[in-house]
C-alpha cells in the first residue's frame, strides 16, 4: 500500500480494526492509536541530536521509534540546522532515524489544517504544519517552543 493511502487509513482507523480486518492472513498489522503516537518538533530532534541540555528529556521519546511520527518540514528543519551547526555527520544520523520514523509527507488536507490553525493561534507556518500532522494523527507534540504553550495536545519540555 502507498505511505500516503497508509497515512490517510491510519487516521480514521483504529488497531482494533485493523486487527478485525486482518484475522486469519498470515500476517497481523498493529496500527498504534492516536494516543500511542508521538510527534517530536524540530527543537527535540536538534536537541538530542546536538547533545543540547535538553538532549536527555527528549531522549525517552524519541527512542520509541514505532510510535514516533515525523512530519518532512521537521527534516527539513532539523537536517538544515545540524549539517549547518554540526555537520554531516550528525545530521546523517538524523537521517538514519528519519528512515526509522513515520514519516509525514504534507498534502492538501495537512496543508488546509495547517493554515486555519496558523489563523486562529498566529503559528508560524512551519509550526502550523507541526501542530496540523499532530492533531491529524492524535498525536501528542513534544516540544521546548514556547509559541505551542496552552495549546491541546502539547507537552513542554
Amino acid at each position: 500500500m502507498e505511505a500516503s493511502a497508509w497515512n490517510r487509513r491510519a487516521l480514521s482507523e483504529n488497531s482494533a480494526e485493523w486487527l478485525r480486518e486482518f484475522v486469519g492472513k498470515s500476517r497481523t498489522v498493529i496500527i498504534p492509536t492516536g494516543s500511542d503516537l508521538i510527534l517530536v518538533d524540530s527543537s527535540g530532534w536538534i536537541e538530542y541530536l546536538g547533545e543540547g541540555p535538553k538532549a536527555a528529556t527528549y531522549a525517552p521519546f524519541l527512542e520509541r521509534e514505532e510510535s514516533v511520527l515525523l512530519p518532512t518540514i521537521v527534516v527539513h528543519e532539523v537536517y538544515k540546522k545540524l549539517r549547518k551547526v554540526n555537520g554531516e555527520s550528525v545530521a546523517d544520523r538524523f537521517l538514519s532515524y528519519a528512515f526509522r520514523s513515520r514519516l509525514v509527507d504534507l498534502d492538501v488536507h495537512l496543508a488546509l489544517a495547517a493554515a486555519t490553525f496558523a489563523l486562529e493561534t498566529r503559528l508560524a507556518m512551519a509550526d502550523s504544519i507541526i501542530y496540523a500532522t499532530a492533531h491529524s494523527f492524535q498525536a501528542k507534540l513534544i516540544t521546548s517552543d514556547a509559541h505551542f504553550q496552552g495549546m491541546q495536545g502539547v507537552t513542554l519540555v
